[in-house]
């Protein structure tokens, strides 16, 4: 079994030498002597299954694939396989299930409301919400600095406070040197560094996988990524990864919940995102939605009761504070598959052509590239 993203931060801090961190990936292997400085870029949608397609617009990464640069490791992301669940795993280290973000939107349970992540900013209150303790807390309390080199809109939003809580925010500014903001803020002082970029992703969702627009993020990326490993300090090691993968939805694998009254019959709140959908039902009526998207969807989706789910470890061990969070239906699509919901998202939605979030390999698989 390949290591998880939510070993990424506890194995960094493992060699900034936080008492009780266990370096789990064995990233001590990679890196030669002690390091005073740790910098982890997350990029955003950068698959494992994705690295040999992108190769030919990224000669870092292509090397890096070819066994030439760095050093490469699979990993994999915590399920759901989207951006929300994602960061907070990688902050806490822990699966969606402990700290409560177990999707790209969910349901406010006691409300008809649909929180949106990403849209997020102080209701309900972040701390409430998201409870754990981050890394970036962990590494404070040692006296190790933390920084966290972020878009200047991320700042005040619930997800960063969810997921960052503990780091000092640097924010960058749109059009700005961001590898330069990144640069000095390795040079500047020993400890964590934190970056992130959402290029690759957005290509995806909104041009395809593999097409030109994605090709030119992937070649961003790589230069971003050649001149942070050319600026690198002494004494410091880059680690590499990502929130998930990703894969294209055809028109003819796409399902709208919402011009099918035999799916949205019974369903009060629709919640999740087209890869994996939480259906909130109306009293009494779980078991007949359950039956009936499970008759619709066969072969194209895996259909469970709450209990299902989450007895099946999909979101690892859940605090029963977080079940009423999760639909009393849990639809996981397979291949290629999706599920809009026309009536409930805005239209670009459904206008997407890479989608992630569920449980296949091409989503859930993840690199960890390690320079030092």
């Amino acid at each position: 079994m390949p290591g998880s993203l939510c070993d990424v931060l506890p194995s960094a801090a493992a060699l900034l030498e936080v008492p009780d961190a266990v370096d789990t990936l064995g990233l001590t292997e990679s890196v030669a002597g002690q390091v005073d400085r740790v910098a982890v870029f997350l990029v955003d949608g950068l698959g494992w299954h994705l690295l040999p397609e992108l190769a030919g617009s990224a000669p870092l990464l292509a090397a890096v694939v070819a066994g030439n640069a760095g050093r490469l490791t699979e990993l994999a992301c915590t399920f759901p396989s989207t951006t929300p669940s994602s960061l907070v795993s990688l902050a806490t280290g822990v699966r969606p299930g402990e700290h409560g973000i177990l999707g790209f939107t969910l349901n406010v349970p006691g409300t008809d409301r649909v929180l949106t992540h990403i849209q997020w900013r102080d209701d309900p209150p972040p701390a409430e919400w998201q409870p754990l303790p981050t890394w970036f807390e962990r590494l404070t309390r040692h006296g190790i600095a933390t920084r966290a080199v972020l878009p200047a809109y991320f700042m005040g939003s619930g997800l960063t406070d969810a997921a960052y809580r503990g780091a000092d925010f640097r924010p960058a500014d749109p059009g700005g040197d961001y590898g330069r903001h990144v640069i000095d803020e390795l040079h500047a002082a020993p400890g964590l560094v934190y970056c992130y970029i959402a290029d690759l992703d957005t290509a995806a969702h909104l041009f395809g996988i593999g097409s030109p627009q994605w090709h030119e993020a992937a070649a961003r990326v790589d230069a971003l990524l050649v001149r942070l490993v050319d600026a690198l300090p002494r004494n410091t090691a880059l680690l590499v990864t990502a929130d998930h993968g990703g894969l294209n939805v055809p028109p003819q694998s796409r399902i709208d919940l919402d011009a099918d009254p035999r799916l949205s019959a019974g369903v009060r709140v629709v919640a999740g995102e087209p890869r994996v959908r939480y259906l909130h039902t109306e009293p009494g009526a779980a078991a007949d939605v359950q039956d009936a998207w499970s008759e619709l969807l066969r072969g194209r989706a895996g259909v469970y009761g709450r209990d299902q789910a989450v007895s099946s470890g999909m979101f690892g061990p859940v605090d029963p504070r977080f079940l009423p969070r999760i639909g009393d239906v849990v639809v996981v699509c397979e291949g290629d598959w999706a599920v809009l919901a026309t009536a409930h998202e805005p239209p670009e939605a459904a206008r997407l052509i890479g989608f992630h979030g569920g449980a296949t390999d091409a989503e859930m698989a993840i690199p960890l590239i390690v320079f030092a």
